[in-house]
């Protein structure tokens, strides 16, 4: 391929160049939305693989197994006694000891 001779640079390829340039580094980006914080007694749906036997042990019970699951993960992030959802409190029986 035979060598072009390279085009002069005019006036109006500079400006637009350097119109470029100060755009890109004045440019403000946009700032990431905030991350919401965890309402205490919102639940939020999840998928969730766990060992068959595992969830035939909370299903056993009846309803109420899920508040029962997440009542043990509470438990193992160590939160003896802590607040638990409204739903599980509105439900008489929806926890049970897990020993």
């Amino acid at each position: 391929m035979a060598d072009q001779p390279r085009r002069p640079r005019t006036l109006g390829d500079a400006r637009t160049e350097a119109e470029a340039a100060f755009k890109k580094v004045t440019a403000k980006v946009a700032a990431a939305p905030p991350k919401q914080n965890a309402v205490p007694g919102i639940k939020e749906q999840v998928t969730l693989r766990i060992d068959q036997d595992v969830l035939a042990f909370f299903q056993e019970g009846g309803p109420g197994w899920q508040d029962r699951i997440n009542e043990a993960l509470r438990k193992g992030r160590g939160e003896v006694g802590a607040a638990r959802s409204a739903s599980a409190k509105k439900k008489p029986g929806a926890s049970r000891a897990l020993s």
